[in-house]
Parts: C-alpha cells; structure tokens; sequence
C-alpha cells in the first residue's frame, strides 16, 4: 500500500540511496509504535532495487536481548564466508563474537573494526528494525560503525521506538510525526472506503494520525492498539491461544520442531491470521505490539507453562534453553542457576559482556545458597564496571547489600563503586579507607585482589587530592604489601603516591624496566609512572610502545588513557604536531569509551598546544570547555593544565600579573587546580612570569620549597635551572641552565636560550645575544611553538638583526591533527590497510584522507609525504 503524508521523508532516505558510492552513512528512524518506521523502509526497497543494492536486514527481537551478537549474527550471516578475507585478529575476533568458532573473549571494538572492514567492499544496504531489542553487543557494535561510514559506500538504517533509550545517540536520526489529518483521512478511506461519516470522525479521532491504528481500528471498536490485538486473541480458542503464546515468547520466528506439529493440527493460521503470517514451520507476528500484546496478556502461569514447554524442545540449543527455564522457574531453582552460569560464561568468551550480566543476575535470583546469591551479584557488577554501566553497578551492589556478605565480599562491595572515573565521584569510598581494605584484604591472603583495590586508590591520587595523612596511610600500607618493588604497578603506584620522595626509586625502576620488552598492559603502567615523577621522554616512549598491542587488542578505553600521557608529555616536551595528534586521538575515544576526564585531558593539552602555536583565542576557547569537564569531574589534572594554558596565554599577551594568579593556583592546596605531582614541572612558566610581575620572592619562594625534593625528575631539575637564572639574573645560572643535559627536551633548551638571549641583550651585550636567541627561533620554528618563535624575533630585530616580521607558518596548518597522524604512517610505509587497523578506520577512508591530505602538501603520491613532512 502506498505511504500517505511521508514526501519529505521519502526524499530524504532517496537522497541517501542515490548517494552510496560517493559517500555513506547512518540514519536512525525514531517513532512511536504503529506510526510507520517500517513501511518507510520498505517504501524505499524500490529504490534500492533500482539501484542494484545489496540489502542486508534484521529486526531486533525482546525475547533475543540477552544472547551477545544475536542481531549482529542475524545481520552478517550471508557475508559470514566473506569474513575470512579479514586480518587475522579481526576475523577470529568476529569469527568468536557470532559463535562460529571458539576464541579469546573479543573486545567489541575489535569486532566493530572487522565488521566495518567486511561491509566496506562494496556498496551495501544495512536495514536493521526495532534496533531498541538488539543485544547490547550488537547495538554497541553497529553504533561504533555507524560512526565511521562517511567515506565507505554503505548505508545503515535503524529504527527505534522513540520511547525507548538510543543506543545511537549523536547520529542523523529522523524522527516521524503523527499524520496530518488530510493524509490520515486518505489513508483511512483507502482501508475502509465506505465507513459512516460518523464511524469515520471516531476512527480519525482515536487513532490521532498513527497509521497502524487507522489500518486496524475499522475492524475494532477501540483506539488502543495492544489492547486491541489482545481482544482479537483472546476471541480465539484456548489450544490457539496457547500456540500463539508460544510463538510470541520463542526467541526465534521458527517453531521448534516438536510444536509444529501441534501448531498445524490446531489449525493456527485461520482463526489467528489477522495477527500472524504462518506456514508450516514459522510463526512471524505481524507487527511486534502484536506479540508484546499476546504475552502481556497471558497470566503469569500460562507464560511459565509456555516457556516451559520452548525449553522442552531446545536440549541441543542451551544458552536459548536455560532462558526459557529460568523463566518457567518459581522460587529458587541452583540447577537453573548453575545453568545460567555457564551461558554467562559462554557469553563473556564471545565478548558479551551486558548478556553475561543479565545472566548473573538472573542466576543470582534463583540462587538457594546467599553466599552464591552474593558472588553473582558482586561477579555481575565487576563486568559492569568493566563496561562502564554505573546504574548497573548500583543495582547490584544494592542487592547484594541485603544479603550477608563475607569480609571478602564486602571488601568487593566497597571497592567496586571506585572503577568509575578512578574514583573521582561522591559517594564512594577515599584512598585512605581502599588502603586500609587493601591491607586487609592482602593480610587474609588475597594479595591479587589486594593489588588492584590499592592501584584504584593510587589512580584516584592523581585525579583528586587526598591531603597529607591519606598519602602517609597509603604509602605505609604501599610499603607492608608483600610485592617486589619493582613490580610494574608498584612502580606506578609510588608515582603517583609520592613522586617527590619516591622520584629517584621510580626513574631507577623506569630506567631497568625501558630494558625489559615489556608488553601493554605493562607499559601503559610505566607511562603512567614516568609522567607523574615528569620524565616526559620516558612516558612518551612508554606510551608509544603500549599502543600498538593496544590496538591490536581493541582495548580502546586502556588506548585513550595511554593517548592521554603521550599527548601531555609530548606536548611538555614541545613536539607540537604530534602531541596535537595524540590529544585529538584521546579526546575521541575518550568520549567514545565514556572517560569524561580523559576527554578532558586531551582537551586541556589541545589548549595549552593552541597557547604554544600564539592562538589565544582558540587556546581559551579549549581551556573553558576543558575547565568545564574538569570542574564536573573534579578532575585536579585537567584543572591543573587549563591554569598553565591561562598562565601562558597572560605571558604571551603580556598580563604578566594574571600569568603568575593562574600558575599559583596550581600550587595552592586549597585550589581544585592543585595537582601534587605536576605542579613541580611547571616551575619554569612561573618564574618568568614573576620576575615580569615584580614577584620574585614569591617565585623564590616556591622554588625553594622544591628544591630539597629527592628525585633526579628532568622536569623537575629543568624548572629549576631556569628558576634559578631568571629569578636571580645571574649570568652563572644562566649557563649552568645551558650547559646542562637537555637531549630529547628541545623545549626546554631554547627556552633557556631564549631567557639567556634577552638577559644579554638587556646588558647592552647584542652581540652575543644574537646566537643565542638565533638558536632559540629556529628550535621553536622547528617544534611549531610560534608564540615563542616570533618572541625570539622580536628580541632579534632589537639587537638589529633583520627577521621577516611575521613568524613562519607551521607546515601543519592546513593538516587536521587526523590527517597528520595518517600522513606520518603512511610515510612510515605502512599501508592503507594497515593504517586502518591502528586507527580503527576502513582502508577506504584511509584513501580518502590521504588524497584530501596530498593536496594540502603539494604532493601527489605517497611516495612524496616523507619528505613532505620531513621539510
């Protein structure tokens, strides 16, 4: 039947159809049930066979939600054959994910990677209806592809109930009105021609212009739409009533082989055929209020006897099987939940985690024995907390409070809440408690559980402040721990607890470890560690080597956090374009793995880069929205990076005043920008700032305080230096400053020769003066550090050196930090595909950047981009 009042939406999906080849993308249809979601998608079925379009389609099913890729299986069976063209890791990854083989338990972006590369060959149409009852597997999935297909010929359309919570938020949705009354009245007149006027009003009047109640309602006298297919079952007899009951809970549209049988000889198909399209194997609802309204209807025993009786006839299929007996079961059944058990089991090896939780859940109702209930709760929150389901995680934990718990049990309760946002949330248990439920715990003999509750405590210490006594009870119990010192997270956890006193033992450690051929995980700890005691070269090349496994792994929420301390380091160390890179990297998964701090981070260092290239503007446009993240959070790093981007920016514009106010908030413990550890390294920003400002004594001051800390930190004894000279004015320190080591700290040595240049040439010694802040411009030309790099000319052009008035253009102006990370791998010689497997992009939108990026670079191969970059 043709669709009435939907001209603009059917232009806008035609618009889309004609468009694949050049370009793709994702559109989600929202609406209420019956208002015509799904004869809109097959109006356009005409159009995509015009179009010569492969379609590939699936409908999201209630009884389906708890089996982990369930949609996704049913949406890429025809190309499961074509998976195996995939990379190694992606197609076992996806392989494992749709049960077609056995496997390490997939990290869903992983498995989103391989389906994005498997979909992008070719141009394709990807349908998918009532996306709001897909699995949480699959939802997550397709919504990480959907954000990706600018550049691939494939089209995903969804649809969803608008009363139902969008797994696809931030994508193009369409969202369909209620029929105006000229179209309700002809598509009305089109079902039933010769309706009474008044009977006419009525109909038009209840169904309020949604198309599914103007089809229905002639053949019934209410406007309610579940309640009236529940009527139209409930005039059939008992035994069909029965079947369909059946049909409405089974999670496939196949009757099992023992009820088709029964479904024949009942003769389903008459009496029921206004609900139902049936033939001698299926069953298939004719729109899904009419299954919700059968089941809805049927007593609470009548669905257990029908589940029952589906469970009966499934004993070759028992992750399918033990739902339904779960279901059937009244009161405690600890056979059903072992049973639930093992599908959540099966599920966590094929990397569905939300199902493994609903199974635990509902294993640990039925659990006879509380200290089970317990674990199954407590195991189920764990999961969630792994996924990021804080509104999980408080249900669980709220149930499992009202059972008894052991000191175990309770020591899990306390410390499961922390894993959000390490920790940065009210409510939730301090550092001091989680040390000493550390140590209680290590003392009973769980030290692995020991471990990770006290690394949660140490992670918080670098987000929040604890104050002096929490660091004191910390390090006390860090010390009792029966762990060798240098244990990698040991490592990492002095770091962060005490990176002053404890500096020398963990860049010793870091120094030993930098030999080991350490793997991520590990890494990541040491670049953790190495930016905390402000060795930013180790931590960038820490962070560096963790990444690839990293990726590999599909451990996309670990990658943005190590992206983080690569992007702060770098930026520290005055590599511009690449920690830019980093920093946009970090930001986007940041978001994408719900890592609000992170995201914050990465946004503070986009500023302070911004303040380092001489754009205010944009650097306080960054530092406000990544103040606002952090202010939220409570997020010390991020608050502490926006004052050190506000300090700069005051410097560059000459409010040396307002420079040293923004730099002292860092070192105040009374300020939320107040960070232990990384306000040590940003001494030499404030020294100069004071000595502009007439505030030597206050610079003098903190410097002194931190020069008895014990720790060789480079960050640390490179602000010093500079501290020493410029707040003293003495040509000693001066040189003291530049004779020192600075390999690997290109920043940190111009700036020196910068300070040293200016003090020259303001005791009338031009001349010697000149080489020095020669030297400066041309390093700071090199990093991209413009704000600087036209300060150093200006001091030129005062001792009467010409220099080009406007300071050079970064080379990677026209780049997007995106395009320069995918210009430096391709320079690397990697390819497309490869490209595309580190960044989590298709191998044709790698194409697509980089013939955006050559232009840009006057270049017209890759051949070309090394030395493109190189100059």
């Amino acid at each position: 039947m043709a669709l009435f009042g939907r001209e603009l939406e059917r232009k806008q999906l035609a618009e889309l159809i004609d468009g694949i080849g050049q370009r793709g993308g994702a559109l989600v249809v929202r609406g209420e049930a019956g208002i015509g979601k799904s004869a809109l998608l097959a109006d356009a079925s005409a159009a995509l066979a015009m179009a010569q379009l492969r379609v590939l389609t699936a409908v999201g099913t209630e009884s389906e939600r708890h089996l982990p890729y369930a949609g996704l299986h049913q949406l890429l069976y025809p190309l499961r054959r074509e998976a195996d063209g995939l990379p190694a890791a992606q197609r076992d990854a996806l392989r494992t994910a749709l049960g077609l083989s056995d496997g390490e338990p997939p990290q869903p972006y992983l498995v989103g990677l391989a389906v994005l590369n498997l979909v992008a060959e070719n141009p394709l149409v990807l349908i998918v209806e009532d996306a709001h009852w897909l699995d949480s597997a699959s939802r997550d999935v397709l919504a990480f592809v959907a954000r990706r297909l600018d550049s691939e010929p494939v089209l995903l359309l969804l649809t969803e109930r608008d009363d139902a919570p969008s797994a696809f938020t931030g994508l193009p949705s369409l969202t369909l009105p209620r029929l105006p009354d000229a179209p309700a009245g002809e598509l009305l007149d089109a079902i039933a021609p010769a309706l009474p006027g008044p009977e006419r009003s009525r109909i038009l009047a209840e169904a309020a212009g949604n198309p599914l109640a103007l089809k229905e309602m002639p053949h019934s006298g209410t406007g309610r739409l579940e309640q009236l297919f529940a009527d139209r079952a409930a005039a059939l007899p008992a035994a069909t009533r029965r079947c369909l009951l059946i049909a409405a809970l089974n999670d496939s549209t196949s009757l099992p082989e023992a009820l088709k049988a029964a479904a024949a000889d009942l003769e389903v198909l008459a009496p029921a055929a206004s609900l139902v399209e049936a033939g001698p194997a299926d069953v298939v609802f004719r729109h899904p209020l009419m299954r919700s309204a059968i089941a809805n209807a049927a007593t609470a025993a009548q669905r257990r006897a029908a589940h029952h009786a589906l469970a009966g006839t499934l004993a070759g299929q028992p992750e399918r099987r033990v739902w339904h007996r779960a279901a059937a079961a009244v009161g405690t059944d600890e056979a059903v939940a072992e049973e639930l058990d093992a599908a959540a089991g099966s599920a966590r090896r094929r990397g569905g985690v939300a199902a493994a939780i609903a199974a635990l859940e509902q294993a640990a109702r039925l659990s006879e024995n509380q200290r089970r209930r317990a674990d199954r709760l407590l195991f189920a929150a764990e999961l969630a907390v792994d996924s990021g389901q804080r509104e999980t995680v408080d249900r669980l934990l709220a149930e499992a409070a009202a059972v008894t718990l052991t000191p175990r049990q309770r020591a899990l309760a306390t410390w499961l809440p922390t894993g959000f946002d390490d920790g940065v949330r009210e409510g939730v248990a301090g550092p001091g408690e989680l040390a000493d439920l550390a140590a209680k715990v290590a003392a009973d003999g769980d030290l692995d559980l020991a471990i990770r509750i006290f690394w949660g405590s140490a992670m918080r210490c670098f987000w929040v402040e604890p104050g002096a006594a929490d660091r004191e009870r910390l390090i006390a119990v860090a010390d009792r721990l029966p762990v060798p010192a240098d244990d990698p997270r040991m490592v990492a956890i002095a770091a962060y607890l005490d990176p002053l006193r404890r500096g020398d033992t963990v860049i010793a450690a870091l120094r030993h470890l930098d030999r080991s051929g350490a793997v991520p995980q590990v890494l990541r700890f040491l670049a953790s560690a190495a930016m905390q005691v402000g060795a930013f070269d180790l931590a960038a090349r820490f962070a560096a080597g963790a990444q690839p496994g990293l990726r590999a792994e599909g451990r996309l929420g670990l990658l943005a956090r190590t992206l983080g301390v690569q992007a702060y380091s770098l930026a520290r160390l005055g590599d511009l374009p690449a920690a830019s890179v980093a920093a946009e990297e970090a930001g986007q998964l940041g978001h994408e793995t719900r890592q609000p701090y992170v995201s914050g981070l990465a946004r503070a260092v986009q500023a302070e880069i911004a303040a380092l290239r001489g754009d205010y503007s944009q650097a306080e446009k960054l530092a406000a929205e990544a103040e606002a993240v952090g202010l939220a959070a409570g997020a010390r790093p991020v608050l502490a990076t926006v004052q050190l981007t506000r300090g700069l920016v005051a410097l560059g514009q000459g409010r040396h005043a307002d420079a040293v106010t923004a730099l002292l908030r860092v070192h105040d413990p009374a300020d939320p920008a107040y960070q232990f550890g990384l306000r040590c390294y940003l001494l030499a920003e404030l020294a100069e700032a004071a000595v502009h400002a007439d505030r030597v004594d206050e610079g003098q001051k903190l410097m002194q305080s931190l020069e008895t800390a014990r720790t060789t930190s480079p960050a640390l004894h490179s602000g010093l230096r500079y501290a020493r000279a410029v707040l003293s004015s003495s040509e000693e320190n001066f040189r003291t400053a530049l004779e020192a080591d600075l390999t690997g700290w290109p920043l940190e040595r111009g700036r020196v020769q910068l300070a040293y240049g200016e003090w020259l040439r303001r005791q009338r010694r031009a001349a010697e003066s000149r080489p020095l802040l020669r030297a400066a411009k041309e390093t700071f030309d090199a990093l991209g550090v413009l704000a600087w790099s036209e300060r150093a000319a200006r001091e030129l052009r005062a001792t009467g050196e010409t220099v080009a008035s406007a300071a050079e253009r970064d080379r990677y102006t026209d780049l997007t930090a995106h395009e320069l990370n995918i210009a430096r791998l391709a320079a690397e010689g990697l390819t497309n595909r490869e490209i595309g497997q580190q960044l989590y992009l298709s191998h044709r939108t790698v194409s697509t950047h980089l013939h955006r990026i050559f232009p840009k670079l006057g270049i017209t191969s890759r051949t070309e981009l090394r030395d493109a970059l190189d100059r």
